[in-house]
């Protein structure tokens, strides 16, 4: 039986090469008999901003609702998205804030230094793009945009990453060598 699987595109542009990876991989999980939803943030309506962090209430838009729905939804989240300046890019980083929040994605309880992780049993996968070698990435700049999304993000909500692809250089990478990257997601979207 096929997993509940939902791709979120951290990439604001849906024609970028994130968002052919998104799809190369929900398509080869549709075909392979899992349910796949997926978001697009950039084609979403919603502020990225938590206007007063966790002081005060902020409603949350439709689209942040059903993102929420989604999640509590999926077993399996797959997330895709380029490291700009080393870390994720802003608009992921606002649906993080907006999104996974406090009551929904982990709850603190007096007396605990850690919280509950209220999004425990499901499991993820991380393809990131980058214009940087990965290898330099990881033994240079130690990976943060990596381990913000695995370690203090999923992680800290339960979340358990399975598998990380890092595609890179993407700048000036010939359509041979894209195709073979979106080869290898289409590989790891069957389960």
């Amino acid at each position: 039986m096929g997993k509940r699987i939902l791709v979120i595109l951290g990439h604001p542009s849906s024609h970028s090469f994130c968002g052919a990876l998104a799809e190369r991989y929900a398509q080869s999980a549709l075909r392979a008999g899992h349910e796949v939803r997926q978001l697009f943030l950039g084609n979403m309506i919603f502020d990225p901003v938590l206007r007063e962090g966790y002081q005060q209430v902020q409603p949350l838009e439709g689209d942040l609702l059903q993102a929420q729905a989604d999640i509590l939804w999926a077993e399996h989240l797959t997330l895709v998205y380029p490291i700009w300046w080393g870390g994720i890019p802003a608009l992921l980083k606002g649906f993080f804030d907006r999104v996974f929040l406090p009551g929904f994605a982990f709850k603190y309880r007096q007396g605990k230094a850690f919280p509950d992780k209220l999004l425990l049993g499901r499991t993820a996968h991380l393809l990131v793009t980058m214009d940087t070698p990965p290898w330099y990435y990881r033994w240079f700049y130690r990976m943060p945009g990596l381990h913000q999304v695995r370690k203090t993000t999923l992680e800290f909500c339960g979340i358990k990453p399975t598998r990380t692809l890092t595609f890179g250089p993407i700048l000036g990478s010939k359509a041979t060598q894209r195709d073979i990257w979106l080869k290898q997601a289409q590989a790891i979207s069957h389960g």
